[in-house]
C-alpha cells in the first residue's frame, strides 16, 4: 500500500496565507492571541489526529458497517476512539470561544483543519461535525438554561447531536412533515412521529444524543410557517446534569448507504409510549428559520467534505502516477526501451490536471465560504459584515453543490488513473468515490440548491448579494490586468460574467411571461454555469498570487508550485470555463424540453 499525503500542505498554506491572508485576522480583537504559529499548530494537530486515529481505521470502518441488533446499534470500537480523539484535541469546536472549550480560531483556519479530518475518514468525523452544528444552533437561538444543559456537554463530547428533519413522506419538502408536538401543563412538549435518514441518530459513542426535531403543533399554520423546533434527547437529564431515564425515542432500523459506512443512518420513532419529551427552541412556528442556522452551516461543511474527499483521492492518484511504470510514449519506436511512469502520458496528465483544478478550486471556494461566515460575525465594521452576509447567502448553494457534484468526477478520474487497481479495495480511491457520491444529496439535493439559487438567492434583497459577487469578481479582473500572463484570462472571466449576467436577467424577466415551473425547469444548469464562473474566479485569484510570486524569483520548489497553479488555471479556462457558453445559451432560450416531457411518455 502506497503512502500518499492526505492533502497538499503547500496548497493549504498557499490558500490560507497567500490567497486569504489569514495572518491579518490576528488584528481583530477576537484573534489577537493568535499568530501564524498557533494557526499552524492547530492544523498540525488536526493532521496528527487524522493520520494517527482516522486514517488507520477507514478501511475497517468502510467494511464493518453498524448493525441493528435487539433494538440498538453495534459498531467497531475504533469509531469511538477516533471520535474521542477529535473532541480531546479540541477540534470539534475549533472556532468556539475559549471559555466554551474551543480554540477560538478564525473560520478559515478551522475549516482547513477540518479538511484534514474529513480527508482521512469523513463518516467518523461527522459525529463531531453534527454535534458542533447542533450546539451552534442552540447557542444562537436557545435559552441560557438550554445552553447550560445541552450545549456545554456537547462541546466537551459528553453528548452528541443530530438534526432530525426527514420523514418517510417528507424529504426536501419540509413543509409536509407530520411529526406532532403537544404542549403539556409542565411547560414541555410531547413529540410523536417518525424520522428517517438521521445521521448519528443512535450509537454508543456518548452518554446522550441530543436530537433537534422539527414538528408541528396541532393549531399551527400549514406549510413551512407552522413548523417548530424541539430539543428531544435520547435520555432525559436530571437537574444536576446527570443522565436520567430513557426518553420515548426508539431506534427502529438502520439504512446501509453507498458510502459513509462509519456513521449510523437511522430510522427513529418518537412517542411510541405516549410521546417523547421535547423542549421548544425559541418561539413556536419559527422552527425552520432556526434550523436553517444549522442547515446552512452544514451545507458549507458538505462542500468542504466533498472537496477534501476529492483532494485526498487526487493525492493518491498523483503518487501512483509518479511511481507506476507502464507503456511508452507514442513517439517511442523502440520496444526494448524501459516503460515510463504513467504520469509521462499526456492523457494521464489530462486526468490529473482535471482533478487538480476541481479539488484545489473547490477547496479555495469552501475556505472562502468559511472566511465569509467568520467575517459576518467578526469583521470590525458593519458594512463588511453586511457584505459578507450577502455574499455568503448568495454563494451557499454553490459552495454546497459545486464540490459535491464535480468532486465525485475528480474521484472517478482518480480511479481511472489507477487503471484496474482503481476498482479494487486494496486501494482507497473506490471507497473515496463512494463516500463522495453521497454529498450531492446531503443537506438538500443539487436540484433543490439550484432552485434556491436562481429562485431565491439571486433576486433576494434587490439582487444585493448577486451584485456584490459580480463586483468582487470585477475587482479581481482589474487586478489581473496588471499581470501580463493573466490578461487573457481576466478578459475570459469578464466575458463569462457578462454572459452569466445576461442569462440571469433573461431568466428573471421571463418570470413575467412564464410560470416559475417553466423558468426553473433548467435551474441545475444555471447552478453549473454559476459555479463554473465562481471557480474560474477562485483560479484567477490564485493565479494573481502565483504570477506575482514568480516575478519575485522564488525558490525552485516554490517556482514549480506556482507554475503548477498557472497551468491548472490555464486548463480550467481552456477546458471548463468554455462550457458556460453552452449552458447559458440553453438557459437564455428558456428551453422547455424537460418541462414539456410528459410522465406517461417515459
Amino acid at each position: 500500500m502506497m503512502v500518499a499525503p492526505l492533502l497538499d500542505q503547500r496548497d493549504i498554506d498557499f490558500l490560507l496565507y497567500e490567497v486569504f491572508e489569514a495572518e491579518t485576522l490576528t488584528n481583530r480583537e477576537r484573534y489577537r492571541d493568535h499568530s501564524r504559529e498557533t494557526f499552524d499548530a492547530a492544523i498540525n494537530t488536526a493532521r496528527t489526529v487524522a493520520e494517527k486515529h482516522l486514517l488507520p481505521i477507514r478501511r475497517q470502518v468502510d467494511s464493518e458497517e453498524p448493525q441493528f441488533e435487539n433494538g440498538s446499534v453495534t459498531m467497531p470500537a475504533v469509531v469511538e476512539e477516533a471520535v474521542k480523539a477529535i473532541f480531546d484535541a479540541g477540534l470539534a469546536a475549533a472556532g468556539e470561544d475559549y471559555e466554551r472549550g474551543g480554540m477560538q480560531l478564525p473560520g478559515v483556519v478551522a475549516a482547513a483543519a477540518r479538511a484534514y479530518l474529513n480527508a482521512a475518514c469523513c463518516s467518523a468525523v461527522s459525529y463531531a461535525g453534527l454535534t458542533e452544528g447542533n450546539a451552534n444552533l442552540i447557542q444562537a437561538h436557545g435559552s441560557d438554561a438550554q445552553v447550560r444543559q445541552w450545549v456545554e456537554p456537547m462541546r466537551s463530547g459528553r453528548f452528541t447531536g443530530t438534526m432530525a428533519l426527514t420523514e418517510p413522506g417528507a424529504g426536501s419538502s419540509v413543509g409536509d412533515i407530520t411529526t406532532r408536538a403537544e404542549r403539556t401543563e409542565q411547560g414541555d412538549y410531547r413529540i410523536t412521529g417518525t424520522k428517517i435518514f438521521i445521521s448519528g441518530g443512535d450509537h454508543t459513542l456518548s452518554e446522550n444524543i441530543v436530537h433537534l426535531v422539527l414538528a408541528r403543533m396541532r393549531d399551527a399554520p400549514a406549510g413551512v410557517k407552522g413548523i417548530s423546533l424541539f430539543i428531544v434527547p435520547k435520555y432525559l437529564v436530571n437537574e444536576d446534569g446527570s443522565i436520567g431515564e430513557r426518553n420515548d425515542v426508539a431506534l427502529t432500523g438502520l439504512f446501509h448507504k453507498l458510502g459513509w459506512h462509519g456513521i449510523t443512518s437511522t430510522a427513529l420513532s418518537f412517542g411510541e409510549k405516549g410521546g417523547a419529551i421535547g423542549y421548544l427552541v425559541g418561539e413556536e412556528n419559527k422552527g425552520l428559520t432556526y434550523m436553517f442556522h444549522m442547515m446552512n452551516e452544514a451545507r458549507v461543511s458538505v462542500g468542504t467534505v466533498a472537496a477534501a474527499t476529492a483532494a485526498t483521492a487526487y493525492q493518491y492518484a498523483l503518487d501512483y502516477a509518479r511511481e507506476r511504470p507502464q507503456g511508452r510514449l507514442p513517439s517511442s519506436k523502440t520496444p526494448t526501451t524501459p516503460p515510463v511512469p504513467i504520469i509521462e502520458h499526456a492523457d494521464v496528465r489530462r486526468m490529473l490536471l482535471a482533478q487538480k483544478t476541481i479539488t484545489e478550486g473547490a477547496l479555495a471556494l469552501c475556505l472562502y465560504g468559511a472566511q465569509l461566515a467568520d467575517d459576518e460575525k467578526t469583521a470590525p465594521d458593519k458594512a463588511t459584515r453586511q457584505r459578507a452576509a450577502q455574499l455568503l447567502d448568495t454563494l451557499t448553494p454553490v459552495i454546497k453543490s459545486w464540490p459535491s457534484e464535480f468532486g465525485p468526477q475528480a474521484n472517478s478520474l482518480a480511479i481511472q488513473v489507477l487503471g484496474g487497481h482503481g476498482y479494487i479495495n486494496e486501494h482507497p480511491v473506490e471507497m473515496l468515490y463512494r463516500d463522495n457520491r453521497l454529498n450531492a444529496i446531503h443537506e438538500g439535493t443539487t436540484g433543490i440548491q439550484a432552485i434556491d439559487l436562481l429562485g431565491r438567492k439571486v433576486p433576494m434583497a434587490e439582487m444585493a448579494g448577486y451584485r456584490a459577487f459580480l463586483a468582487e469578481m470585477e475587482s479581481s479582473c482589474d487586478e489581473a490586468m496588471d499581470c501580463e500572463r493573466l490578461t487573457t484570462y481576466a478578459d475570459q472571466l469578464r466575458g463569462a460574467m457578462q454572459r452569466l449576467d445576461r442569462t440571469t436577467r433573461t431568466l428573471l424577466e421571463a418570470t413575467k411571461a412564464k410560470t416559475a415551473d417553466q423558468v426553473l425547469a433548467n435551474a441545475t444548469y444555471y447552478l453549473d454555469a454559476f459555479g463554473h464562473v465562481v471557480i474560474a474566479w477562485m483560479w484567477l485569484r490564485q493565479g494573481i498570487i502565483a504570477d506575482k510570486a514568480l516575478a519575485a524569483g522564488p525558490h525552485p520548489d516554490d517556482e514549480r508550485f506556482y507554475r503548477g497553479k498557472l497551468q491548472a488555471l490555464r486548463y480550467f479556462y481552456h477546458y471548463e470555463l468554455t462550457r458556460v457558453r453552452g449552458w447559458c445559451e440553453l438557459l437564455s432560450a428558456v428551453d422547455l424540453t424537460c418541462y414539456d416531457m410528459q410522465a406517461e411518455w417515459f
